[in-house]
């Protein structure tokens, strides 16, 4: 069986949780998509851990983890995740397999990612610049490197020398590097060009413990679903940072959706048969772009903030504070209906039990007309949040383990997501650590 753990939203819904308890019932993790521009905080009992690149199920021994052809493979952070986040902890090695057709990171998409981000100034995109877009865009004009080739130094050096002329005239006319004067060091690495021959090395110093891990993932997968393996596929992010049915151009580089694991681990669409979408009890979002149900007043965002999951809401990339808002209705039953969704993981209920009222979005507010459908960037900029309160339970949630514990006020809530989504509500997550979870 093949199932799907995705994001509803803007990401940071969760799913780490989620996906480190369905990755202990599985035999495969894959990751599909995305780089180490966002992650996934697990707590276990191997204590906190924050993965980017890793999938979830690298703490269960008995799990093959996959990282596909789909995801911008970034190798010194990925061994260094290993090495800092897994083994370090005195995790068991974990299996590992990685996609021969990855394509691969490199530092200058980095570079050119966080000049970018320079040269827009205030109308920059909220990157968290971590060479995501430069990478993406690479791989679509051919102009990628692929993990494969790490083995073959004539063709892995030639190729490098091309792109370093092609990228180094760029950085010139564009960043207009050569007219810089860096004063620190990371400043000199952002305003220098690029040498092959550093790259080649680079990439060379990474061979002989790639060697084991790579292999034809694509194969694996299909040998694993005819084998009848439990496949647990991973998402990074949410439906609303889908390039292509986003908040464009506030969106990510790749397609966060449930579908797009067709495309980035190679399996066919018919095997992918359930699809749990997670979006949080409340909403949250890193980086820039429309946030209707965003909570405007400081102290109030900040209050929401500090309670927010099991650090606060802070990135598990970037660290920097999350934009806070209330349920979205609106924005959670499109995301939903993107994924193709067949139940529902809501998490960080116990986040609200302070409140007396619970504010909820239930539709938008648009040139002064009520809607309920969501839409394209141009019109969602003008929309307002149309509010219902629902009545707070005011008491801790986090030791139920069934539904029924929950106090009324509580389940009231979650069915009235239920009901204005229009999905099931699968999972309730009511506290941080893994055995916090009520199964409907």
């Amino acid at each position: 069986m093949v199932r799907a753990i995705v994001g509803g939203n803007w990401g940071d819904e969760g799913k780490g949780k989620i996906t480190d308890m369905l990755g202990a019932q599985s035999d495969v993790v894959v990751r599909f998509q995305g780089g180490a521009n966002a992650g996934h905080t697990i707590i276990n009992e191997y204590g906190r851990s924050a993965l980017h690149l890793l999938p979830s199920g690298v703490f269960n021994p008995h799990v093959t983890n996959v990282i596909a052809q789909g995801v911008a493979l970034d190798l010194e952070k990925l061994f260094h995740e290993l090495d800092t986040e897994v083994l370090s902890k005195g995790v068991p090695s974990p299996k590992l397999l990685i996609s021969d057709r990855a394509h691969v990171l490199l530092p200058y998409h980095i570079q050119f990612d966080t000049l970018e981000e320079m040269r827009l100034a205030e109308k920059a995109y909220g990157s968290t610049k971590s060479g995501i877009a430069p990478f993406y865009s690479d791989k679509v004009m051919k102009k990628g490197i692929q993990v494969c080739e790490i083995f073959h130094d004539d063709l892995l050096m030639n190729h490098l020398c091309e792109l370093a002329e092609l990228k180094n005239a760029m950085l010139i006319n564009v960043y207009h590097v050569d007219q810089r004067t860096p004063r620190t060091e990371e400043e000199k690495k952002l305003f220098s060009l690029i040498d092959p021959k550093a790259l080649f090395d680079l990439l060379v110093s990474f061979r002989e413990r790639l060697r084991p891990m790579v292999g034809d993932a694509a194969a694996f997968l299909h040998r694993s679903i005819r084998e009848g393996k439990k496949i647990l596929l991973e998402g990074q992010l949410g439906s609303l940072k889908d390039t292509d049915n986003g908040i464009y151009p506030m969106v990510t580089s790749s397609s966060p959706l449930a579908g797009f694991a067709c495309v980035g681990a190679g399996i066919p669409p018919w095997s992918i048969q359930e699809v749990t979408t997670v979006v949080k009890a409340y909403s949250s979002s890193v980086g820039a772009g429309a946030f209707v149900s965003e909570i405007l007043d400081p102290n109030t965002a900040e209050d929401l903030r500090r309670r927010g999951g099991d650090k606060g809401e802070y990135g598990a990339t970037t660290g920097r504070p999350r934009r806070v808002g209330w349920f979205d209705v609106v924005a959670t039953r499109y995301g939903c209906m993107m994924q193709g969704t067949t139940g529902v993981a809501l998490t960080n209920i116990d986040v609200l039990s302070y409140l007396d009222q619970i504010p909820v979005c239930v539709a938008y507010e648009l040139d002064g007309r009520r809607i309920d459908e969501f839409p394209v960037t141009p019109l969602l900029d003008r929309c307002k949040p149309v509010i219902e309160y629902l009545p707070g339970w005011k008491c801790d949630i986090t030791k139920a383990r069934t539904f029924d514990e929950l106090p009324e006020n509580a389940r009231k809530y979650v069915e009235f997501i239920e009901k204005s989504i229009g999905y099931p509500v699968s999972m309730v997550s009511n506290g941080p650590a893994r055995e916090s979870i009520i199964y409907r």
